[in-house]
């Protein structure tokens, strides 16, 4: 009997099987039947120190004997309290609030909100959204609306709302990019500019230079508009800092957080503000609360994990491991740029990415599920954007783990060539 699971981001008619995993330990999974799969995209981009790290599975099952949940709407728990203040502590200077979501879409769809809000609030109603061309922040109905056009959200076309896009800053037209800006700025007294920090992800893991999101921080700045910075994919770690706005030495007015803010347990999100956003929300008239939440708000069971995730970065050798990571990423990525048939090789701290010279290029280029599927016949779980192969993996790899897994998508590119 075929199963009833409707699967995320995938064609059944093309992959009506999916792989049964029943237990994680580290950079490993292990299917139903004791095959073993190294895990190297952190299973969406999510686990950062491994699966199953003692110190979160543990204060899991302490804050689950304690407290597993409560409305978040005039009520408070220690896990999000303690959490709060450790993220404000390291956040980039100058966040003073922070906001519990779910997800990475709804931490940014939280930021578009805040922004209007603030507009809105303070008497100057602006609504106008500005982007980064091949972005993606989501799949909810702003989220996908500040996003690229395409493939993603063509269908849901008549939900989505106009935003102003800029073209990627390409090394030699960052200018382009920056001049765009500007005029935007100029012309329609946009509310906020939303990027991702340093590297699009699933546009195709774009990268561009820290100088460049300095100075587009320095002209919304300029202008009053409010600067969102999405690292629910960049933050913890991926860039090779903790957040990507410390490569350039930026506050945002707004940082969305995701992803690997509880290690990769359990779903929670973080949208982070300056104190002005804040207080423009704050006010004896009720029509200026912000209106958003969800059943779940920061659930104290992950934020319990969140915190034991931040314990070990204070208490393990993390950046270490990320810095290693990274150099042996560069390595392996730099033997397989030889092959003749690939192309763009780039790397940005732990995320390395390089593009197989197809007709059909793009999202959905036949060999990205060619690649995917011979890749894990060999024990590697990549998920290839079309053509464009990329490995983001926890930062507990050894070298002969990074060596298997190129390994193992050299060994596929030949078998598919």
């Amino acid at each position: 009997m075929a199963s009833p699971v409707w699967h995320p981001f995938t064609q059944h008619a093309l992959q009506p099987d999916a792989t049964l995993i029943a237990h994680g330990e580290g950079a490993w999974l292990t299917t139903g039947d004791g095959r073993r799969i190294l895990d190297a995209i952190s299973s969406w981009w999510v686990v950062t120190h491994g699966h199953r790290h003692p110190a979160i599975v543990a204060a899991i099952k302490a804050q689950a004997d304690t407290l597993d949940q409560v409305i978040f709407a005039g009520f408070t728990h220690q896990p999000a309290e303690e959490l709060a203040a450790k993220l404000i502590a390291i956040a980039p200077p100058g966040l003073s609030h922070v906001f519990f979501s779910d997800s990475g879409s709804t931490a940014v769809e939280v930021a578009l909100k805040m922004a209007l809000g603030y507009w809105r609030n303070v008497g100057k109603p602006r609504s106008r959204i500005v982007a980064l061309e091949h972005g993606y922040h989501g799949d909810t109905i702003g989220t996908m609306s500040a996003g690229a056009r395409g493939v993603f959200n063509e269908a849901y076309e008549p939900l989505l709302f106009d935003v102003t896009r800029l073209p990627f800053p390409h090394a030699g037209k960052e200018q382009e990019t920056l001049d765009a800006l500007e005029a935007a700025c100029r012309r329609d007294a946009p509310a906020a500019l939303i990027v991702e920090p340093l590297v699009l992800g699933a546009g195709g893991m774009l990268i561009y230079a820290p100088q460049v999101l300095s100075d587009m921080a320095r002209i919304c700045a300029a202008h009053g508009v409010l600067f969102i910075a999405d690292e629910v994919m960049t933050g913890w770690g991926r860039t090779g800092r903790r957040f990507a706005c410390e490569h350039a030495g930026i506050t945002p007015d707004i940082m969305c957080l995701a992803k690997g803010l509880t290690g990769g347990s359990l779903p929670l999100a973080v949208t982070l503000c300056k104190p002005e956003i804040f207080e423009a929300h704050r006010s004896t008239d009720r029509g200026k609360t912000f209106f958003h939440s969800s059943s779940y708000t920061a659930n104290p069971i992950a934020c319990a994990a969140a915190v034991a995730n931040l314990g070990i970065w204070e208490t393990e050798p993390v950046g270490e491991r990320i810095a290693q990571l990274s150099a042996l990423q560069g390595e392996a990525l730099a033997k397989l740029a030889r092959l003749p048939n690939l192309s763009g090789a780039r790397q940005l701290g732990t995320i390395a990415a390089i593009d197989l010279k197809v007709n059909d290029a793009g999202y959905l280029a036949t060999v990205g599920l060619q690649l995917y599927g011979a890749v894990l016949e060999r024990g590697v779980l990549i998920r290839p954007l079309g053509n464009t192969i990329y490995v983001m993996p926890p930062y507990c790899l050894t070298a002969d783990d990074v060596q298997y897994i190129y390994s193992a998508i050299e060994n596929a590119i030949s078998s598919i060539a």
